[in-house]
């Protein structure tokens, strides 16, 4: 009897000593799958927060591109219009000076006109002439040319109409009847229209 009592004993012993023991593995492999866990949730947000940068970087490069693109067009604008205002002042190089000489030829040609009867007077004439044949000479080498107006159609760009006469049979209505002062142009640009009448 006290031996049954006793194995009864031991057998309880092992039970609560098994019960006490502790369970280091269980608690072990849970603690491994909660950080493996929060590691992936890091490096999810991680992965995310990149992504995010990535997005923006990309979209910081792509506004640089565009206003580089826009900037070197700017500039290849800006080139070309400096290029035709140089082309342009090197074709009508000079207009001021040509503008400014028209009245003297005008004077020169009015003072032409004058009838003179002695010899002094025709030297004189015939010195005159050749002082405005040179000047035309010079103005023509540097694209200045009369612009053709008597009889002609009357063309607004190169006419400046200041009286109207009757038309006849030799002029026609809309047609150049007289020429009141001379026109010029300067290579492909008015510099100064011709004053004139047109028949009506």
């Amino acid at each position: 009897m006290a031996e049954s009592e006793k194995n009864i004993k031991d057998n309880v012993n092992d039970e609560a000593k098994a019960s006490d023991a502790p369970d280091t593995p269980v608690e072990e492999s849970a603690d491994q799958e909660s950080t493996t866990q929060t590691e992936s949730a890091e490096t999810e947000t991680t992965d995310s927060s990149e992504t995010e940068k990535v997005k923006d970087l990309e979209q910081q490069i792509s506004s640089l591109e565009d206003r580089y693109l826009r900037a070197e067009a700017e500039i290849k604008n800006i080139q070309s219009r400096n290029a035709k205002e140089r082309a342009s002042l090197l074709k009508y190089d000079g207009q001021q000076l040509a503008h400014d000489l028209l009245p003297v030829v005008d004077n020169i040609e009015r003072a032409l006109q004058t009838q003179v009867d002695d010899e002094q007077g025709l030297a004189l004439k015939k010195g005159i002439e050749l002082v405005l044949t040179h000047l035309n000479e010079a103005l023509s080498k540097n694209g200045v040319t009369e612009i053709e107006a008597q009889g002609e159609p009357f063309d607004p760009q190169k006419h400046q109409a200041v009286q109207t006469v009757p038309a006849t049979d030799d002029v026609p209505a809309n047609h150049v009847a007289q020429v009141l002062q001379k026109g010029y142009m300067l290579k492909d640009r008015v510099l100064r229209p011709a004053m004139v009448a047109v028949a009506n």
